[in-house]
């Protein structure tokens, strides 16, 4: 293992400490694993809480900020928060008018989660709701679209519900935005490499040096085909068509693209992915509208891509554009 740190076992503690420690007008850690807005509750607006592993930068913690998130639950690499942080999440994030949870769909979350909502209603009469993600389309077929993992779609529905917690929207009306996003999201990454949790130090899956995974998810779960390594132009044809063939479009339809990085794959290759997934969409007539292009939800350094597509209306594409801020994404 070669990594900059000092010890695995701080390695998330000392990550967060930075992070706050860069940016104090955006971020704090008001509780064990828990960060939340630097200015705390908005009085009378929906909280939103989320909450997962480590070494996803910058999901979970970075999508804290106005416009976005309120507070989130934070775990060693890859491992899910405990119940007690991410019931200390929902605290933090409560102004009076309830708290949505918004996370990925991945079984030590679900459970903690769902402990935690009952934990804050019970004791501090904190009213919540759930919204999952589930957009990974290699992670399970579409009559089991339950069963998929919840990945970089997650992106899309913090910005949405987020946008429509600061117009002081009540509880069931930003959770409707974030299941309606939910709902219009699809996902599918490849991997080159692997990655190295620092506290198991050693890589997390092997593959070979010449070839790659389409599908892999990003804890290196199992994904669809392994073989030598395509072209990118192949590579992207063939995610594009896999999300297209889960969610077909229409001539006309308008979407925003996610291409993003999930660690070490450099901005000039997802550049290169962009431009073909760009023109196979022009090609169909699909237009895309704000797409985003570079690191928005990592897997350490693993080397690979992951491609989300979020279907838009006027209402989603509205808050897509509407004002939002935090250290790695502003609007």
């Amino acid at each position: 293992m070669k990594k900059i740190l000092n010890d695995p076992a701080a390695y998330v503690d000392e990550m967060l400490a930075g992070l706050c420690a860069a940016h104090p007008d955006i971020y704090t850690q008001s509780e064990t694993r828990v960060i939340a807005r630097a200015g705390g509750a908005t009085k009378g607006k929906v909280g939103i809480v989320t909450g997962g592993g480590s070494g996803h930068l910058p999901v979970f913690t970075g999508y804290v900020g106005k416009g976005l998130l309120d507070a989130c639950a934070i775990g060693d690499v890859f491992a899910s928060p405990s119940t007690e942080q991410m019931a200390g999440s929902m605290r933090c994030a409560h102004g009076g008018a309830g708290v949505l949870r918004l996370y990925g769909n991945y079984g030590g979350d679900v459970m903690n989660f769902d402990m935690a909502g009952e934990m804050v209603e019970m004791e501090n009469d904190i009213k919540s709701t759930t919204v999952l993600l589930a957009d990974d389309v290699a992670s399970a077929p579409p009559d089991e679209a339950d069963k998929r993992r919840g990945v970089a779609g997650m992106v899309y529905a913090f910005k949405m519900a987020g946008a429509k917690a600061e117009q002081m929207a009540d509880l069931n009306e930003v959770t409707r935005i974030a299941q309606k996003t939910a709902d219009a999201c699809r996902s599918i990454g490849m991997a080159l490499t692997s990655c190295t949790v620092p506290l198991a130090g050693k890589p997390t899956f092997e593959i070979g040096a010449d070839e790659m995974e389409m599908g892999m998810g990003i804890h290196g779960e199992p994904g669809i085909w392994r073989n030598k390594l395509k072209p990118a132009d192949e590579i992207t044809t063939e995610m594009v068509e896999r999300l297209l063939a889960d969610m077909p479009l229409g001539k006309g339809a308008r979407i925003s693209l996610l291409v993003n990085s999930l660690g070490a794959t450099p901005p000039e290759e997802l550049y290169i992915m962009y431009a073909k997934a760009r023109a196979l969409f022009d090609a169909a007539g699909i237009t895309i509208v704000m797409p985003l292009v570079g690191r928005y939800a990592t897997s350490m350094e693993m080397t690979g891509a992951t491609m989300t597509l979020c279907k838009l209306d006027d209402e989603l594409e509205a808050l897509l554009k509407a004002p939002a801020y935090c250290a790695f994404w502003q609007v």
